[in-house]
């Protein structure tokens, strides 16, 4: 018989103003499901990121159903789990750990297809040959995965670390083929934007902990497509800019949105309302005006 009580949760670092619990709690009264979801702050509790597996494994004998991963455990929670999603695997990053009725942890990755279905829904005509992405981590990881699967030309990365960037080039071209991916410094960026369709942006900087932009506001140009990864507040300095360049624009909302949509359908094998989750996000996110941390 299917359940009707589920207990879930997010690991992660600065996670209290995260959006996550409203959102599934919200559609799990509209199934009439009894849903609790539960933060879990390694600040708060003063731990590491590598504690995530003993937080994990807590979860998983307290008798959660799953948990959702954020920054700074995507990668770092891989190690501790049973198996892994196909998509999980291909990116090296998990955002979502499902237990099954023997305990046993499998963990996914729905970032990829939140942010596809996003940009799909947004930016359905932006053209696509060339993209330039800022952010290498985890994030980052699933949405070059998201953008190569809808038909990019090629996406060159660029990090603050260049090794993080060159790792994650490397590993677009052995998943999508060679010459799908390169990696730049920020350096490069003035020449990458003149020619470039758009930018996709997967760093933590617009939130609340890391305000202001993450390249220099001259650089953009009407002729660039921007999409956001941050969705609190859901119009960053980053999209402020650019729409006052006439840019057309992608917030972090929509991702936000259907990542939590897969999630919600892997933890309860239930059909979320998609749409009531898009007017949710939008209701919530407006009911906090001052910016805050981003992370799902």
């Amino acid at each position: 018989m299917a359940k009707d009580s589920y207990l879930v949760g997010l690991i992660g670092s600065g996670i209290g103003p995260s959006l996550s619990p409203a959102l599934h709690e919200r559609e799990a009264g509209r199934q009439g499901l009894r849903y609790l979801y539960r933060l879990i702050d390694i600040d708060t509790l003063h731990v590491p990121p590598e504690a995530v597996g003993d937080l994990l494994r807590a979860a998983r004998d307290l008798g959660f159903d799953g948990l959702n991963i954020t920054h700074p455990c995507k990668q770092l929670v891989i190690e501790h789990l049973d198996a892994l999603a196909p998509q999980a695997e291909a990116l090296g990053a998990v955002n979502t750990v499902v237990f099954d009725t023997a305990g046993r942890a499998t963990g996914h990755n729905t970032d990829v297809t939140g942010f596809a279905a996003s940009f799909a829904r947004g930016l359905p005509d932006a053209p696509l040959e060339r993209i330039v992405q800022l952010g290498a981590g985890g994030a980052g990881a699933a949405v070059a995965h998201a953008t190569l699967t809808l038909g990019a030309g090629r996406i060159t990365v660029v990090d603050a670390l260049p090794e993080r960037a060159a790792a994650l080039a490397a590993q677009l071209n052995r998943h999508f083929g060679d010459g799908r991916a390169v990696h730049a410094t920020s350096d490069r960026l003035p020449g990458l934007l003149t020619t470039a369709d758009g930018i996709v942006h997967a760093t933590p900087t617009g939130m609340a902990a890391h305000p202001g932009l993450p390249l220099p506001a001259e650089l953009l140009h009407p002729g660039l497509w921007v999409a956001e990864v941050v969705y609190r507040p859901l119009e960053t300095e980053l999209l402020r800019a650019a729409r006052t360049l006439g840019c057309a624009t992608l917030d972090g909302g929509g991702m936000a949105v259907f990542q939590a949509v897969d999630a919600f359908r892997l933890f309860t094998g239930r059909e979320p309302d998609a749409a009531a989750m898009l007017a949710d996000i939008t209701d919530l996110a407006g009911a906090s005006r001052s910016p805050a941390a981003g992370k799902r």
